[in-house]
């Protein structure tokens, strides 16, 4: 009763009522206390009913009784007037601020964008400039929103088309101002509901209502409310509530599905007492041990009512705001303005404040409100994001704590506000945001703090972490656009933030520290990820802070010293022992002592790393002039750690530390990886070569053998005995000079010497492509990115590589040019182990490909900048001639455990590194100003053993060094080159002279080794040859008697082998049938088993071997795509019996060609069945209820074998048949048929055969003479085939199969459709290679692949043995229903027309069926050869003339009248057309018999060419040439056709040829009444030739498909969640895949859109392109799918699946070509197969739900 009151009352309000309740509320003294006493007593009876309204009874009463009132009250009059004034000259905003979904794909331009997060929506992307410039596209998380119209986005072309600054002028002159009263009534109203709405959002389970809103009469109704969290499954909520409010379980479903999408739900309405026990019991039965129980909530009705409304009034404010600039402006102004209690923050603030215990809705309406009001101003933003950054620490502690995705947290905003230039500035410079933001990390992080005040993250929370690490994205997006001017206030401001920020990497430097462990391994791994993941985060705000500095000359100084007072305060691992001097070369080095290998050390130096960063900047910018006492800084002191760092890496590849575990052998992968390495390693590199040109260089290495631990060792005082101790000093010292390689020779940093950031990267990409070839994806990966993850490739790739495009499989590589490869480094700094011994293998195989010498010399660097200019002195100093001495000593003394040749070829490198730069200072100077002095000192000896230069020349004649021999040559020959350029003695001749000598000389060697070692070669091969036939005669003497027995070759071949005239005569009968049929060629055909290897040969009474086969059932030559008629039981006058034209589904078989004893066959299969059982998520593979395995060999996926039966061998008597032709016309023919199959019992058992009444049925049409029962065997038969028991074993196997899947039926061999069935898989099965052969244009013999031969040739002997396996009966009665439809005397009452059937599935049942009549009691009887050649003639010939008629029949268009000259064929043609015109009762147009002729003839090509594949198969008859070679779309194919298959070339000729026979039967065939439907349009008929099935054309850019998708509509989901949008490839259907609003039934079972669309579309199988993945969905079944590659590639021949890297997309014609292939060669099953068989599947995947 309450329900229909409150509907009537409804129903009776008018819209002035409205208006009329609006001027009372405005002339009320208290205006908001009758609004909400309005609000009091209409919401509680809309809202939260005890009988709930319907949905749109809901809204329409909310419309009706509380927003039009609301309306009215702010339009002052009726609001749809108030709406048409507002629109009257307005235009549209600049801004789009489209709010995206989750999914949807949003576009970034590289070139034009001020960072990736400036991004464009499809609509604006499309009408927009960038669409032609570098875009990325991405999927959106959800919550961002499109910046189109936002200057401050974009270098160039901020505004698309539609949001134009033109617009923008008009919007802001009309729109930007109201009226004053409209504007005062617009504030006044939005005060009220604003707070109303935040009141009940942020409503607490006990708050009251307030007096305003408290009801007359409190109800004890009250609702149980459930809230989402992140950490109970979906199972468990399911589980739960079934337990405690009693719900079945499709309820709970319900109720589980919808809290996790709202994020809150009512789960019981009673009295308060029943829902404290509902709350109780979901509490106690959701607590686990591990788990807090889920929240629960108790809220009164009146309570609930409110706040669904609150929800509701949240989008209407959207809608109001969204009419005028000046709404949207008084909102902002409400929502941010103070309160008045200064305590409490203003309403906006206070919705962010509470935004974790919000629920999902509510939070999404009130960002949605949030980007659609304050978001859009820019000045209303400013004052936003002062808010949101006051508020900011509180807002990520709430985000820490809440479990909820960020997507749908008030912090992920922030993105919308720092990332804008003007505004991060004005917030640095009012807030200090950075301080804030450093800040709130270190206040998150203070709990793991150690009492040294550094981090320390042991057992720390994961999920917490990760949560932190977001904050990091924040102080990016501030930091992301330096300032081009810097005020006082902004340097002030920036400076203390960095400050703040230096107190953060306080306490990260040193942090871990690890201490080596010696004796036992350690007992647990510590903790070494999370120091990581904070390196990983601060990479690029490190790189940013420097670029800031760098941008104005005060703040790099005071930054620089401020960096530098932070590193002095350290005090991480400080040293223990006093300073000690150290001797070396007469040189002394005061230092302390430390031991890496003994005491700790940290890998975490940020601040060391961020002062070596700022050094290199102030030289780079000049600013280090300006730098007081510059002297006072220590840089032995500064270098120490990164030294120590390095020190420790260096051990830790020397194995010292094995017994600390993976973590630390990790922590030094993740520091020199690509992640980190820009502020890790490299840093400490040029932190020492800041040290190295600084110091003395004797000192510097000097410290540098100290810490390496090597100073004894090379001072000569260490002497050991340990092979341990040995290697671990080898390994040692290879690092140790690897170092030395990079202190000198890694130059390219901009500040160290004068290259640019291209230059930079060229050399990075060079080295990478020097180890192979890669691909861009790879390189780019490779690559250190910016902080706008860009890696500057696409501006150097062309410069330095080649682009090699892809194939059809595979992606496109680059080459590094030639050219490039003199700027090899072998020991580049930045290759890892692995990769520095690929790249070096590399090249010195392609130089040797090249005739080189295999010398990897040192590249000549750049030049050293001055201030860096002194580390150059590292290669001439004493200690460093000192140390190469020792090196080579100990292996020109070939001491093997003192040196390796990994330490050798470092050596040689550093000699070659200081040959270089000597040679290069001597060419740029005069050699008195080059100090540089390497090669003087390197002849020079010592008191303790020879110079340099000798013991080079003594090394080079080790074996154990051969493969250094070419590199130590070229150092001799470039220390002749230096010495000439010292004593400037014409080096070009002399230097020439003693370089080319050698060469010549070790040239004539190296020809003189080869051709020795192609001697010594010849002579073992002629010792294993004579070794070899020795054997062999010996073997051919002990088994005499076998070789006796054998055959000779030239008997085995002579029945194969043909005289001239025989081959002669062979070529003039290349017809298949008729009395001039073709021999059959003797072919003996052994095979070999794939299984047991043993040979046998195919004989009909021999053990069976058989073909592997897969069946399936087939919509690729459908004319009616998306139907699939039902099978009728009995199969009379439908199919299978007779093929529909329109081949709606066929049953197609394949084989891969693979031949198999039967009986090894059936041993493998049981094996499969047995292994396959035990398999993990087999089932997603075979399907082994159903007869699937894998072909041993090539893994296609089969599901049955066809036995291989040999070609009968056929003796065919001419002269016979010359004699039977003349006697046996067709008339004739037809007559004997008739009589025989009126004496079929089998047939005539049926009363509804039109042949009552005995002969008068054919005596008018035939004449009187009539043959009896018996008179076909008249014309030869032969004794029936007979096969060994296991060919007909198989062949039963094989047509259950075929019938079992064709029918989707259980498997019966006594069905009488099987041999059907196995005719018709047939005849599909031609027609499908045909239609494939036509596509490709290839040859109608010779183009087909063995396996398609030896698997046509298996099915059509398969199809024909059928009638030797199934009851005679049946097969008599198939053959006279199909007769029927030919033959009018022989049809039955619902045999159809002839337009109603296909008629090459009719040719061939016909074919393969006629000899069962020959079958007498008792006698299995065949007909003879010469009988067979006459059937199978007039049988083609009567089917070719019903399909030339059906051809006619079905063309809509009249031919044109002819003009000219007309031929014998035109004329027949007019002649048939005629007649055919007039039995149909049609007017007889004037035609063109040459149009009807050409039209016929190439509607019946394609039944021709299917019907010389299928005779071909079936007797053996060799075709002619050209069907062998041309394509089957070159002229005379179709006389090629019309020869082999016993045509006349005119084809009408047959009509004439036939005349007595055919007229009666052309009338009988036209008068059909579905004819006469047909004709008059009433049923559909197909135009022959058929349409040629394809997949659906693509579009060439993928943003085409991108924006179809974005417009994709569900048609069963209103609901703006995520959709999978997805294409089917076959019909271009659009569907929702993955989504539970599109689920269907199918045989019982719920399927996802895509697996119901395949089951119709292509007969349960489907090629799927999802959109917004970009990947090919492949599926085969309800449970199998498989994912394949996109047709679509980038620019550089990469497929993007799931548009991970987000490169402009183009359609590839080859790769979708591929796709075409696969699905029209019925492919799809074996490749998903294939693919599945590759992946080892953990979790099955449910295709079915795709």
């Amino acid at each position: 009763m309450l329900l229909k009151q409150h509907l009537n009352m409804a129903d009776g309000e008018k819209p002035s009522e409205g208006l009329q309740l609006s001027q009372e509320w405005l002339e009320a003294a208290d205006c908001r206390a009758e609004l909400l006493q309005h609000l009091k007593d209409q919401v509680p009876q809309i809202f939260c009913l005890k009988k709930e309204l319907s949905p749109p009874e809901e809204e329409d009463l909310t419309q009706r009784r509380l927003l039009h009132p609301l309306e009215c009250f702010l339009f002052g009059e009726d609001p749809q007037e108030g709406r048409q004034k507002l629109q009257q000259g307005s235009a549209s905003s600049q801004l789009c601020g489209r709010v995206f979904k989750e999914g949807e794909t949003v576009y970034s331009c590289r070139d034009c964008a001020i960072d990736p997060t400036c991004v464009l929506c499809m609509d604006c992307f499309q009408d927009s400039v960038h669409k032609n410039h570098r875009y990325k596209m991405h999927a959106s998380s959800g919550g961002g929103f499109c910046d189109c119209g936002d200057v401050e986005a974009w270098k160039v072309g901020p505004c698309c088309s539609k949001h134009d600054l033109g617009a923008a002028a008009a919007m802001v002159t009309d729109e930007a101002v109201l009226e004053p009263e409209l504007y005062e009534r617009a504030e006044k109203l939005f005060r009220v509901l604003m707070r109303y709405v935040t009141d009940f959002l942020v409503w607490e389970e006990n708050f009251e209502l307030s007096a305003e809103l408290q009801p007359r009469i409190k109800d004890n109704a009250y609702y149980c409310v459930l809230y989402n969290d992140e950490h109970h499954s979906y199972d468990h909520v399911i589980y739960t509530l079934q337990r405690s409010v009693n719900c079945d379980q499709a309820e709970a479903q319900t109720h589980t599905t919808l809290i996790d999408k709202e994020g809150r739900r009512a789960v019981k309405r009673g009295t308060l007492r029943s829902c404290q026990q509902a709350k109780d019991l979901i509490r106690s039965n959701s607590e686990h041990i591990s788990l807090q129980p889920l929240r629960v909530e108790i809220l009164h009705a009146t309570v609930m009512a409110h706040q669904t409304f609150a929800l509701r009034l949240g989008s209407w404010f959207q809608k109001i705001i969204g009419y005028s600039v000046g709404f949207r402006q008084a909102f902002c102004q409400v929502a941010l303005e103070p309160n008045a209690d200064r305590d409490r923050p203003c309403l906006i603030s206070r919705l962010m404040l509470h935004d974790a215990r919000m629920y999902k809705g509510a939070r999404k309406i009130v960002h949605e409100l949030i980007f659609g009001s304050m978001l859009m101003d820019s000045d209303f933003k400013r004052l936003f994001a002062i808010e949101f950054t006051k508020h900011y620490k509180q807002l990520q502690k709430d985000f820490i704590s809440d479990d909820h995705e960020r997507s749908i947290s008030i912090t992920a905003l922030s993105v919308q506000i720092f990332t804008v230039p003007t505004l991060a500035r004005q917030l640095i410079e009012e807030c200090n945001v950075i301080k804030v933001i450093v800040d709130t990390v270190l206040e998150l992080l203070r709990e793991h703090l150690d009492e040294s005040n550094r981090f320390f993250f042991l057992g720390y929370n994961s999920d917490k972490f990760s949560r932190i690490q977001v904050i990091f994205h924040d102080l990016r997006y501030i930091l992301i656009s330096k300032p081009c001017v810097w005020t006082e206030e902004l340097r002030g401001q920036f400076l203390e933030g960095f400050k703040i920020f230096l107190g953060f990497l306080k306490c990260m430097q040193g942090m871990e520290e690890v201490k080596r462990q010696l004796g036992q391994h350690i007992a647990v791994e510590p903790e070494w990820e999370a120091g990581f993941t904070l390196q990983i985060q601060l990479r690029h705000i490190l790189a940013m802070f420097q670029d800031w500095c760098s941008s104005d000359d005060d703040i790099m100084l005071q930054a620089f010293k401020e960096c530098h007072s932070a590193l002095i305060e350290c005090n991480n691992q400080p040293f223990h022992k006093e300073a000690t001097d150290f001797y070396m070369c007469k040189h002394i080095l005061l230092a302390r002592p430390y031991k890496v290998s003994q005491e700790p050390v940290s890998i975490h130096l940020p601040i060391s790393r961020l002062l070596a960063g700022l050094y290199v900047l102030m030289w780079k910018t000049g600013v280090i002039e300006r730098l007081d006492n510059p002297e006072c800084y220590d840089f032995i002191q500064l270098a120490e750690h990164p030294l120590r760092c390095v020190v420790l890496a260096a051990q830790v590849t020397a194995e010292m530390w094995r017994r600390n575990g993976l973590s630390l052998v990790s922590q030094v992968y993740y520091y020199q990886d690509v992640k980190c390495r820009d502020e890790m390693y490299d840093k400490d590199i040029i932190m020492l070569q800041i040290a190295a040109s600084k110091m003395d260089p004797n000192h510097f290495l000097m410290l540098i053998l100290l810490r390496f631990e090597l100073f004894d060792y090379f001072n000569g005082n260490s002497v050991s005995k340990d092979q341990d101790e040995l290697m671990q000093w080898n390994r040692l010292t290879e690092e140790m000079l690897f170092l030395l390689i990079a202190i000198f020779g890694e130059r390219y940093i901009p500040g160290i010497s004068h290259v640019t950031k291209e230059d930079v990267t060229m050399r990075e990409v060079i080295h990478l492509l020097c180890i192979e070839p890669m691909a861009h994806s790879t390189l780019v990966k490779s690559l250190p990115e910016n902080e706008n993850h860009e890696t500057g490739l696409e501006a150097v790739i062309a410069k330095v590589a080649t682009f090699r495009k892809p194939g059809v499989s595979g992606h496109g590589l680059y080459e590094v040019k030639k050219e490039r490869l003199m700027d090899f480094n072998p020991f580049f700094y930045h290759y890892s182990r692995s990769q520095r011994s690929k790249a070096e293998e590399s090249q010195k195989k392609r130089r040797s490909q090249e005739s080189n010498d295999k010398a990897l010399r040192p590249p000549v660097p750049p030049t050293f900048s001055p201030s860096f200019s002194r580390i150059v002195q590292l290669l001439c100093c004493d200690v460093f001639i000192h140390i190469l001495r020792r090196i080579l000593q100990r292996a020109a003394e070939d001491r093997s455990t003192h040196w390796t040749e990994a330490m050798i070829q470092r050596a040689l490198h550093l000699i070659g590194q200081a040959l270089v730069e000597e040679k290069t200072q001597l060419e740029s100077c005069s050699v008195e100003d080059v100090t540089f002095d390497f090669s003087l000192k390197a002849r020079v000896g010592s008191e303790h053993g020879k110079s340099l230069f000798l013991l080079l020349s003594k090394i080079k004649a080790l074996p154990s060094l051969e493969a250094q021999k070419d590199l130590i040559k070229w150092l001799l020959q470039m220390f002749e080159i230096v010495k000439c350029i010292r004593e400037k003695s014409s080096p070009t001749v002399s230097v020439s002279m003693d370089t080319t000598k050698p060469e010549e000389s070790s040239q004539d060697k190296e020809k003189a080794e080869r051709k020795r070692k192609a001697e010594a070669a010849k002579l073992h091969r002629q010792k294993i040859m004579a070794q070899m036939s020795a054997m062999q005669k010996n073997f051919i003497e002990s088994n005499k008697m076998l070789y006796d027995n054998m055959p000779e070759m030239g008997t085995q071949e002579e029945p194969v082998t043909s005289s001239e005239s025989s081959a002669m005569e062979q070529r003039e009968l290349c017809i298949t049938f008729g009395p001039l049929r073709g021999p059959t060629p003797a072919e003996r055909e052994v095979l070999t088993c794939i299984l047991c290897q043993e040979e046998q040969e195919v004989l009909p009474l021999a053990p069976a071997m058989v073909l592997t086969a897969c069946v399936q059932r087939s919509t690729v030559l459908t004319q009616c795509r998306g139907r699939i008629p039902a099978n009728r039981a009995d199969g009379t006058g439908t199919y299978p019996l007779f093929m529909p034209p329109d081949l709606a589904v066929g049953t197609h078989t394949g084989s891969c060609g693979h031949v198999m004893h039967a009986t090894c066959w059936q041993k493998y299969f049981e094996a499969v069945q047995n292994t396959t059982r035990n398999r993990l998520h087999a089932e997603l593979i075979v399907d082994l209820e159903n007869g699937e395995y894998l072909c041993p060999l090539c893994k296609s996926l089969c599901n049955t074998v066809i036995p291989l039966i040999p070609l009968e061998p056929l003796t065919f008597n001419y002269e016979n048949a010359e004699i039977i032709g003349q006697h046996l016309t067709l008339t004739r023919w037809i007559q004997v048929l008739a009589a025989r199959i009126r004496g079929l019992k089998s047939v005539m058992q049926d009363n509804d055969v039109q042949m009552d009444g005995g002969s008068s049925g054919t005596t008018g049409l035939f004449g009187d003479s009539q043959p009896d029962f018996r008179s076909i065997l008249a014309y030869g038969v032969q004794e029936s085939r007979k096969f060994s028991d296991g060919i007909a074993e198989m062949l039963v196997v094989c047509a259950t199969t075929v019938h079992r899947v064709g029918l989707k039926t259980a498997p019966n061999e006594l069905c009488p459709r099987v041999p059907l069935m196995a005719w018709n898989t047939c005849a599909f099965t031609i027609q499908a290679i045909e239609n494939i052969l036509q596509e490709e244009d290839k040859p109608l013999f010779g183009s087909l692949q063995n396996r398609q031969i030896a698997g046509l040739k298996a099915i059509v002997q398969f199809a024909a043995s059928q009638r030797l396996k199934s009851s005679q009966g049946v097969i008599q009665r198939h053959f006279a229903d199909m007769m029927g439809v030919l033959l009018p005397v022989l049809s039955r009452k619902n045999t159809p027309s002839i337009l109603d059937v296909d008629f090459f599935h009719l040719l061939v049942g016909l074919v393969l069926s006629i000899p069962s009549l020959y079958q007498e009691e008792g006698i299995d009887l065949q007909p003879s050869a010469v009988s067979s050649a006459f059937n199978n003639m007039y049988i083609f010939h009567l089917v070719t003339m019903a399909h030339i008629l059906q051809v006619l029949l079905t063309s809509t268009d009249s031919p044109a009248a002819g003009d000219g000259e007309e031929t014998e064929e035109a004329r027949l043609a007019a002649e048939l057309y005629t007649t055919v015109l007039l039995h149909t009762g049609r007017l007889v147009p004037d035609s063109s018999g040459g149009s009807v002729a050409q039209r016929v003839k190439a509607g019946i090509e394609p039944f021709l060419r299917s019907a010389a594949l299928f005779f071909n198969c079936l007797t053996g008859v060799h075709p002619p040439e050209e069907l062998f070679s041309a394509p089957v779309s070159s002229p005379g194919q179709m006389e090629a056709l019309c020869s082999y298959l016993a045509l006349p070339f005119n084809v009408f000729q047959l009509f004439q040829d036939y005349r007595d026979a055919v007229s009666p039967m052309l009338q009988r065939w036209c008068g059909s009444p579905s004819i006469t439907k047909a004709l008059q349009g009433k049923t559909q008929t197909i135009r022959y030739p058929r349409r040629r099935n394809r997949l659906i054309d693509l579009p060439e850019d993928y943003s085409a498909l991108l924006n179809k998708a974005s417009h994709f509509q569900c048609p069963k989901s209103t609901v703006d969640e995520r959709k999978h949008p997805t294409l089917c490839l076959v019909c271009g259907a659009m569907l929702c895949s993955q989504s539970s609003c599109c689920l269907s039934q199918l045989d019982g079972e719920d399927v996802g859109a895509c697996t119901a669309h395949a089951a119709t579309c292509g007969a349960g199988v489907g090629m799927f392109l999802r959109i917004r993945e970009c990947e090919i969905v492949l599926m085969a079944s309800k449970t199998r799918g498989s994912t394949y590659p996109a047709p679509y590639l980038d620019d550089y021949g990469e497929t993007d699946p799931h548009l991970g890297r987000g490169n402009p997309l183009h359609l590839c014609p080859e790769r979708y070509r591929k796709l075409n292939q696969l699905w029209q060669q019925h492919c799809i099953l074996e490749e998903i197969a294939r693919s599945l068989e590759v992946v080892n599947v953990m979790f099955a995947f449910e295709w079915q739900l795709v």
